[in-house]
């Protein structure tokens, strides 16, 4: 059983070797491995730090076998998060129709799917708005939900969206609910603090009648005349605008510390709350550009819903990867001051990032298999020698 069990761990650490050694090899010797593209990033193209940059940053490293390896590093993990993230968010959902603030019967909407495969955000975004509203709309208003995995390029296309609307003279809206769940959070803060709470007992604080009385302390209209806004009233709050407080008192440590416990619980009065308001935007002329997962946008009412997807799903960890690659290269070459860059001085300086970010992640994951095979030497001796009231022969 010992002899087995030596086996197991000298070919596991020498595959590990053999693998590490590759790397090594490919690391310190790139050019050995790497077959160079023609294609450079120059430095006017990555101060732009817009789509353009990341497909120059991919086809300049299409060969690159450390970025390959970044960018299947990177693409592992947003689709982890992704589904982390979905998992969280649907607790809140089945938590809301628990309590029927939520339709739990509710039949998911169909969306049209659009492929981003090889396509500008230009021409994502205009296949969009044809397939909206087939080209001029003599009504003014209109809401377009966006969904997507992350790294499909959301962000983008609502970006070019709204460009292209305000260029046609359109008035628009980029609507999220991160304020909203701030001034839930601020609400439910306020009212522990004035309870003699030090901390967000959900139990105590998030309950229907709470939650319903915080909602109501909230109300969306255009209550300078001009621009509409959020207001929150009550709790000593007297008629303050979200807007004023967005990048301070909504910022504190008290609420973004408490965030994720309040958006478990409020997703169905946050959700509800954000329908009505894109509704009063809409019914005003205005074009509403709503980004969000398919379980919480379901119940805001539209028929313009779009899913963004990728036929070659590798490029989203590519994607995520130069953008990676073209921020942390910007910042770096950007502190000398001097515009007048060489293309291959850029190139240098993002293959050495690849490098370093290659670096992290190899330590990283040889940490996790160091413990791996720590975890199952002190298992293994520990039933083979008897510890914890169990023997083996």
């Amino acid at each position: 059983q010992t002899v087995i069990f030596m086996s197991i761990i000298v070919h596991y650490r020498s595959f590990a070797l053999l693998r590490s050694s590759s790397l090594l090899l490919k690391h310190y010797y790139p050019r050995h491995f790497t077959k160079r593209s023609n294609m450079t990033v120059s430095y006017s193209v990555l101060k732009e730090q817009n789509a353009s940059t990341s497909n120059a940053i991919m086809e300049t490293f299409e060969n690159n076998v450390l970025f390959q390896r970044l960018a299947t590093y990177e693409g592992d993990a947003t689709v982890a998060r992704d589904d982390e993230d979905a998992l969280k968010l649907e607790k809140g959902i089945r938590y809301a129709q628990q309590k029927g603030v939520l339709d739990g019967k509710l039949k998911p909407p169909t969306y049209e799917k659009i492929d981003v495969l090889g396509k500008t955000p230009t021409q994502v975004a205009e296949e969009i708005l044809t397939q909206a509203y087939g080209g001029d709309k003599k009504t003014k208003g209109g809401l377009i939900v966006l969904c997507g995995l992350s790294g499909t390029g959301k962000g983008t296309t609502v970006s070019m969206l709204r460009q292209l609307l305000e260029e046609k003279g359109e008035n628009v809206v980029t609507w999220s609910n991160g304020n909203i769940f701030r001034s839930v959070t601020l609400l439910a803060s306020t009212w522990a603090e004035q309870n003699g709470l030090s901390t967000i007992d959900t139990d105590v604080v998030l309950t229907k009648d709470n939650l319903q009385d915080f909602m109501s302390m909230l109300s969306f209209d255009k209550f300078d005349g001009t621009n509409y806004d959020t207001r929150i009233h009550g709790l000593g709050f007297d008629n303050v605008l979200v807007s004023d407080i967005a990048t301070t008192t909504l910022k504190s440590p008290a609420v973004s510390t408490n965030i994720p416990t309040v958006a478990e619980f409020t997703q169905g009065e946050v959700v509800t709350f954000a329908s009505r308001a894109m509704q009063v935007l809409q019914e005003s002329g205005y074009y509403v550009l709503l980004e969000g997962r398919e379980q919480t946008v379901n119940y805001v009412p539209s028929p313009h819903r779009f899913t963004l997807v990728l036929s070659d799903e590798s490029l989203i960890g590519k994607r995520r990867a130069a953008q990676r690659l073209m921020g942390a290269a910007l910042k770096d070459l950007s502190s000398s001051g001097d515009d007048n860059i060489e293309d291959s001085k850029v190139f240098q300086t993002l293959e050495e990032l690849v490098k370093q970010m290659v670096d992290e992640i190899d330590e990283e994951e040889a940490k996790k298999r160091n413990s791996l095979t720590n975890l199952f030497c002190i298992s293994w001796f520990t039933r083979v020698l008897g510890f914890g009231g169990s023997s083996s022969n």
